[in-house]
């Protein structure tokens, strides 16, 4: 989960090296991806003019890990991005993928409170807790560094519009499909 501290500073010093003021060491772009991974928001300033960088970073840690063949966004998507610069929905896009992510979040989070607090009809299985442990450090690394899903509403449950129930009822009976296949397969 994201630090509620400020921002991890760093600074960009002429030379175009990266400079880590908590540390006092340099660092490279690999470096601060790994920040961000663990939760750490990062904010990185041009030295001498002070100029916010944060974001062209950002997206340059993107294009190289796209780059090496680590595609999160397909082709579609780029190309929607591109024409969303120079159209009208320059307006919108921002607040789509805003709650396009989160969304994503509150599934995850939903996904790993099903996996740690219900108990589950294959634990008898033998490997299945093994399974279980990899499937929770595997969510807990793709949930790195994003915050909570939400406040709870009076019934316990995340509050939420209707829309974005409908999608986590997706998501459970997505996950109920695979682990029925699941059992089948250990039988």
């Amino acid at each position: 989960m994201a630090n509620e501290e400020k921002p991890l500073l760093i600074k960009r010093y002429a030379s175009r090296r990266l400079y880590n003021t908590e540390t006092s060491d340099y660092v490279t772009l690999e470096d601060i991806a790994g920040f961000i991974r663990t939760g750490r928001d990062v904010q990185i300033v041009d030295l001498k003019s002070g100029d916010d960088l944060t974001r062209q970073y950002l997206l340059q840690i993107i294009a190289e890990h796209e780059s090496r063949g680590e595609s999160v966004l397909p082709v579609d998507v780029l190309t929607d991005l591109v024409r969303s610069y120079t159209s009208q929905a320059q307006s919108i896009v921002p607040q789509f993928l805003a709650m396009s992510f989160d969304m994503l979040r509150e599934g995850q989070s939903k996904m790993m409170h099903n996996l740690t607090a219900i108990p589950h009809p294959m634990q008898a299985v033998p490997g299945f807790e093994a399974m279980q442990r990899q499937q929770r450090a595997f969510l807990k690394t793709m949930m790195a560094g994003w915050p909570a899903a939400g406040e709870e509403g009076d019934d316990g449950e995340p509050d939420q519009p209707a829309a974005k129930r409908e999608d986590l009822d997706q998501i459970k009976a997505q996950l109920a499909a695979l682990e029925e296949k699941l059992a089948k397969l250990s039988k």
